[in-house]
């Protein structure tokens, strides 16, 4: 698993855990200034099945730059400390320097 996806679970864990502890507060907050009025006015007049439908598609559909033709982003190696994709095959990272 790459770095960067362990750090994103680990904060993404942190505010979940943070947002768990505080909801009621931070849902009265929401109520006084309005918000959750709001949301339900945009959730009934913008948020239809179809929208979804086409949001979920394009989701789907959306490709990550990284991948391209021809190019396995799964079978590529990576560095461990910078978490660079190596293209060589040498023993040192060209990035941080630190031995593969």
């Amino acid at each position: 698993m790459a770095l960067r996806i362990r750090k994103l679970i680990v904060l993404g864990m942190f505010g979940g855990v943070l947002l768990l502890a505080n909801a009621l507060v931070l849902a009265n907050w929401l109520d006084e200034l309005g918000v959750i009025d709001w949301a339900s006015w945009l959730r009934a007049e913008f948020l239809t099945g179809t929208a979804i439908t086409i949001i979920l598609a394009l989701l789907i559909l959306l490709v990550s730059h990284d991948r391209r033709p021809g190019i396995d982003y799964f079978t590529r190696r990576h560095c461990p400390v910078c978490d660079r994709a190596l293209t060589h095959r040498g023993k040192y990272c060209p990035g941080c320097g630190s031995l593969v």
